[in-house]
């Protein structure tokens, strides 16, 4: 369990480290805030493919209260372990923002001044959050290896589909909100964001959980059929 925690804590704060630095060095490149967003991208997702490749076979690399949430849901995990990995996901990106403003000579902590409110960036982390969660558990049935990638093209692309940018990830919106720079939130809006992020998570998790269910039923049907053929052909 140490080791574990530890995994998640140092993948919670370089992700972390990794979003808001690249996003102040975006902001500090180019007056454009697309190609300033299309570095946070870029770096966002080279970041995640690592971390989810070096730190899974440790803690299963969720870096993420949803997703860890998701995983409890499916008794995949326990109560008391969702709990230390939320708490220790949730102080590790707080550390990773520290560091990243320590790196640029930024005040340590800090207050988020970007405005993002209002129900279409509510429904884009509910979204977002839904997109993150079935990708990692549908992924992971179909192709293990393949989830560092395919979870690090996800949020890729949800920076740039949904109005919010994409946090899906309650933890790291609580380390944003603490960050004055191109990746903050403002406190006040921090909540919203991470009841949209929870609820798009358990949706997530009961229709993967039912697409299972459909297609083990089909599955079964087919099984069926085909030994009714084979009997009524001997």
């Amino acid at each position: 369990m140490p080791r574990r925690l530890a995994a998640e804590f140092a993948g919670s704060l370089f992700l972390t480290a990794v979003v808001i630095g690249s996003g102040v060095m975006g902001a500090r490149l180019s007056e454009d805030i697309a190609i300033a967003l299309l570095g946070n991208t870029l770096a966002t997702a080279a970041i995640l493919y690592v971390l989810i490749t070096a730190l899974g076979p440790v803690s299963g690399a969720h870096f993420n209260p949803a997703v860890t949430l998701a995983f409890a849901l499916r008794r995949e995990i326990g109560v008391r372990e969702a709990v230390l990995f939320m708490g220790v996901q949730s102080v590790g990106c707080v550390v990773g923002a520290m560091l990243a403003h320590a790196l640029f000579e930024l005040p340590l902590i800090q207050l988020g001044g970007a405005v993002r409110a209002g129900p279409a960036q509510m429904l884009s982390e509910g979204a977002a959050a839904f997109a993150l969660v079935a990708c990692i558990l549908l992924v992971l049935r179909a192709k293990p290896e393949a989830v560092a990638p395919a979870v690090a093209l996800t949020i890729a692309a949800g920076y740039w589909w949904t109005s919010s940018t994409s946090f899906a990830n309650p933890a790291i919106t609580i380390a944003r909100s603490l960050s004055d720079t191109f990746a903050g939130i403002r406190p006040q809006d921090a909540p919203a964001f991470i009841l949209a992020q929870f609820i798009g998570a358990v949706f997530a998790t009961l229709s993967c959980a039912w697409l299972y269910r459909a297609r083990a039923a089909q599955a079964e049907s087919t099984e069926a059929a085909a030994r009714s053929v084979s009997n009524s052909g001997g």
